[in-house]
């Protein structure tokens, strides 16, 4: 582990809570627009944003959640996801709505 990292990790431990979801806050603005558990590649699923490790668009999961899917359901239909998944592809769509939007309408035909 990098001296950094172990400096961080010292003063980390020292902060409270509020201080530690700050810092928490300034990280994911740092980060930008990433969002752990989803890629998109121009190969696959015509570049829209899918699952990692499957190749499994977001915006189908969010479809079959319109419709009345739950996680449970969902689980159970694509044996491969999690539900840590399932959390990161509702975090995206929350963040990047008009676009699973467009995506569903494109899909629907």
């Amino acid at each position: 582990m990098s001296t950094v990292v172990q400096e961080t990790e010292k003063l980390i431990s020292r902060m409270t809570r509020a201080e530690k979801a700050q810092v928490l806050q300034w990280i994911v603005q740092d980060l930008g627009d990433i969002f752990p558990g989803i890629e998109s590649h121009p190969d696959i699923a015509n570049g829209a944003a899918c699952i990692v490790r499957t190749r499994i668009p977001v915006w189908l999961l969010e479809q079959a959640r319109s419709l009345g899917a739950t996680d449970g359901h969902l689980l159970q239909a694509y044996p491969s996801l999690r539900a840590e998944d399932l959390a990161n592809a509702w975090a995206y769509v929350r963040s990047h709505t008009p676009e699973i939007a467009q995506l569903i309408t494109e899909n629907e035909g």
